[in-house]
């Protein structure tokens, strides 16, 4: 079985140096990029299967790297791999393209496993997360079934849109549409929008 091809993105040396070191014999990696443009430019060379980026990253942000990354057409499997611990930047990294968002305070262990996931199609989010409320395991939550408006809705939701601009673009009111959400956190036991989308995610519900 072929190893998984992966490319780090971390200007912090040591710190890569450690991940270089604790990942060599999993994985096949195909080197460190130190800022954003490097990474860009390395993920079009390399066309790896995995990246693992920081969030805070010289010349340009992880966001905006993963951002040309997608636009250049790349199909990599994109985790951040970062220290903020910030629903919003959860939420962010998956609308620009990222297949998962883990802590660096991590086990090694569950990093590993992120890999795999993301590169087995799946997505991740690391259960550090103290800002996203742990909510139904994935198990349960797949029982609630939601309705062809809901997915839609959920979709929308996903992509940054705000609950008038999604009621504009079904053309319903927004009032149904927030009615919308509030079923679908109901079904799925959450409590907030990042909760949401970190559950959908897992579920597949939303791409």
């Amino acid at each position: 079985m072929e190893r998984i091809r992966l490319l780090l993105a971390d200007d912090h040396v040591m710190f890569a140096q450690g991940l270089e070191s604790l990942l060599g014999d999993e994985f096949e990696l195909l080197g460190n990029a130190g800022n954003g443009e490097e990474l860009v430019a390395a993920a079009m060379r390399l066309q790896p299967d995995v990246i693992l980026v920081d969030i805070s990253m010289p010349v340009l942000n992880g966001f905006d790297a993963v951002r040309r990354i997608r636009k250049g057409g790349s199909q990599a499997r994109i985790i951040f791999l970062t220290m903020h611990d910030d629903e919003r930047l959860v939420a962010e990294a998956f609308r620009c393209g990222g297949s998962g968002y883990i802590l660096k305070q991590a086990a090694g262990d569950e990093l590993v496993h992120a890999i795999k996931a993301v590169a087995g199609g799946n997505n991740y989010v690391s259960p550090l997360l103290t800002n996203v409320p742990v909510g139904p395991s994935p198990v349960i939550a797949h029982k609630k079934n939601l309705t062809p408006r809901q997915r839609e809705v959920l979709e929308l939701i996903s992509r940054g849109l705000t609950m008038k601009e999604i009621a504009a673009q079904l053309n319903i009111s927004t009032r149904t549409a927030e009615s919308h959400k509030y079923e679908m956190m109901q079904a799925l036991g959450v409590e907030t929008t990042a909760e949401l989308l970190k559950y959908s995610l897992r579920l597949g519900l939303i791409s």
